[in-house]
């Protein structure tokens, strides 16, 4: 049998991740559940949709970084597709400077993400509030971005989650003004967003909603100016806002958490 080069570096490459919905990626899958402590996806999809299929949930997952963990996750959002409910996952580096993230800028980031993926499937969500939101910033930074009432509301959040992690100058003076408003901001999502989109899943078949935010775990680990690490400030002292989403919710985190006492 020859040997086809590209095809054998692509297979080996440690910096692609196995996406286990893509049947060509099945043969390179080893299970590690073994000697990782235990079925842990399996743990995860079980909470789901077994335990509470009908109420909003909350985990963690974390590791060593390039352990695999993405693989893990991509194998979850499979088993769940299985299952019926629809699953939005997104690597949060895409739209976040993890040098320096708030929970606001974490919550943009999933409304952003949620929003495309059922744009993707012909559900429009027109959320009164982000669109007041989306006025009072352009004001508020005095810069020329454009939203156009016709285009989807994804492309909305991403002119700012774009702008905001390009300029660390834009991004404090965004976060001046959306930090005050993040219970609003998590309402909104709730109720416009989450509450809108499960309601319309459910019409087509789907047994719920769940997000899948990675990369959340390459947080740097930098120290606040309350002496708390940026890792501690967002899951520990913000937590209870990152856990208020009402739909299925995983979340990397850093490995240091694990060993943090509280």
């Amino acid at each position: 049998m020859e040997l086809h080069l590209p095809r054998f570096f692509k297979a080996c490459n440690p910096a692609k991740t196995l996406d286990m919905g893509n049947p060509e990626d099945h043969p390179y899958y080893i299970d590690f559940s073994a000697v990782r402590g235990g079925k842990i996806i399996e743990a995860l999809g079980r909470t789901i949709t077994r335990l509470s299929p009908d109420e909003p949930t909350c985990q963690l997952f974390t590791g060593h970084i390039g352990c695999g963990k993405s693989t893990e996750l991509l194998r979850l959002k499979a088993e769940l597709e299985k299952q019926q409910f629809h699953v939005v996952y997104f690597e949060s580096s895409q739209d976040l400077d993890m040098v320096d993230v708030d929970v606001s800028d974490i919550l943009l980031s999933i409304a952003r993400s949620v929003c495309e993926s059922l744009e993707a499937i012909s559900i429009q969500l027109k959320p009164s509030y982000f669109s007041k939101l989306f006025n009072e910033i352009k004001d508020f930074l005095q810069t020329p971005i454009e939203f156009s009432t016709e285009a989807e509301f994804s492309v909305g959040i991403a002119k700012i989650t774009a702008r905001s992690k390009d300029s660390p100058q834009q991004r404090q003076l965004l976060r001046q003004h959306l930090e005050p408003r993040t219970q609003s901001i998590l309402n909104a999502i709730n109720e416009e967003i989450l509450q809108s989109a499960i309601e319309q899943l459910k019409l087509l078949g789907k047994k719920g909603l769940v997000v899948i935010i990675d990369n959340l775990d390459r947080v740097d680990n930098r120290s606040m100016a309350s002496g708390r690490s940026q890792p501690e400030y967002l899951f520990i002292d913000r937590g209870t806002q990152l856990r208020r989403l009402n739909c299925h919710v995983v979340y990397t985190l850093p490995l240091s958490l694990m060993f943090s006492n509280e």
